[in-house]
């Protein structure tokens, strides 16, 4: 009789570590698109909360930066309010951002600035401010704002205006959007001085850093996924 040998069972090889380490990188790289419903929510929530902190801020007779800033003192020096300033400020950059950042993100843009423009209108109707503090005034108002932005921001859009350049600024040069929004800002605030007393604009220059560093930190490229 002729002894038989075993074949050995062939296994199938395990993947290498690196390559499933490499496997799940680009898994997480690729993101996860929100959803419609997640866009719109967080879009509308965006929309309010930074609407809400503009409120404040133009209660308190302050200002801070971006086109929002800028629409403030239009607003203080014309009398016009801010709701139509602020939309007619952003028009401009609006064809900025169709050119550099595509229509869907115009599109989302100009939903955002519309919204905030119409709750510029709806919150005196709702809140009394006849006893603001304005240390409290600007701060939270620029805190809220600052939350608005970064809710807007990640859901492929912004508030218009500079936000829009500091995120082309962002994604071409790898500096922080919240950085190159508060050099913008200190420029416009220091123009503020025209209409808007000293110690406001003091404590305006306050809110607005507080308002970039709310970006800075949070708003780091490729450290959130969603889109």
């Amino acid at each position: 009789m002729t002894a038989t040998t075993a074949t050995p069972t062939k296994r199938p090889t395990d993947p290498a570590p690196e390559a499933s380490t490499v496997s799940a990188v680009s898994a997480v790289s690729a993101g996860q698109p929100h959803s419609v419903f997640e866009d719109v929510f967080g879009m509308a929530t965006g929309a309010i909360v930074a609407s809400l902190g503009l409120f404040l801020l133009k209660s308190g007779h302050a200002v801070t930066g971006g086109t929002a800033g800028i629409a403030l003192l239009l607003s203080y020096a014309t009398h016009l309010a801010f709701g139509g300033v602020f939309f007619v400020v952003n028009l401009p950059f609006l064809v900025l951002a169709y050119f550099k950042k595509g229509p869907t993100f115009t599109a989302r843009t100009l939903v955002a600035v519309a919204a905030v423009s119409s709750l510029a209108y709806l919150h005196p109707h709702f809140i009394q401010t006849t006893h603001l503090n304005p240390v409290y005034a600007v701060l939270l108002g620029n805190l809220l704002a600052g939350i608005g932005m970064l809710i807007v921001f990640r859901h492929d859009a912004s508030l218009g205006g500079l936000n829009t350049v500091a995120l082309i600024v962002q994604e071409r040069t790898g500096v922080r959007a919240g950085y190159v929004q508060m050099t913008s800002d200190l420029c416009i605030i220091s123009i503020s001085l025209t209409v808007v007393p000293v110690h406001i604009v003091l404590l305006s220059v306050a809110g607005a850093v507080l308002l970039n560093l709310v970006l800075a930190l949070n708003h780091r490229p490729g450290r959130y996924l969603g889109i």
